[in-house]
């Protein structure tokens, strides 16, 4: 995989991460929340408007974008299992940003999906 086919294929894991991020943001400034048909609009209508949550479909519109520019250049065999890598990110992100617990057994976890991602892509 040439460097620039590698970077298109980080960049997509990236803006998967920052999706995934901008909706724990926006969530948490929305505060917990149940749907029932007497909150789903004024609820629906705060999420839809929570400027995080925006930027998250941002990113997955963008994301899209950048996925569909890797696969033209990368077999899905080998990009697709690097979107793996975007739980380790996000599980190390949330420790750092939301105070998320990180234990062995979740070390343990990263360390098998890295190694996953390793040995498939020197396929």
């Amino acid at each position: 995989m040439s460097i620039s086919s590698f970077m298109l294929v980080i960049t997509g894991v990236l803006l998967n991460v920052a999706a995934q991020l901008l909706i724990k943001t926006g969530t948490n400034a929305v505060g917990h929340f149940e749907f029932s048909r007497a909150n789903i609009l004024p609820i629906g209508w705060r999420l839809a408007t929570e400027p995080h949550i925006i930027g998250a479909l941002t990113c997955y519109v963008f994301g899209v974008v950048v996925w569909v520019l890797a696969l033209s250049r990368v077999q899905v065999s080998i990009a697709y299992p690097m979107l793996s890598m975007g739980m380790v990110l996000n599980a190390i992100a949330a420790w750092y940003l939301f105070s998320e617990p990180l234990n062995a057994t979740k070390f343990i976890g990263m360390g098998v999906i890295i190694l996953g991602v390793v040995i498939i892509s020197r396929a």
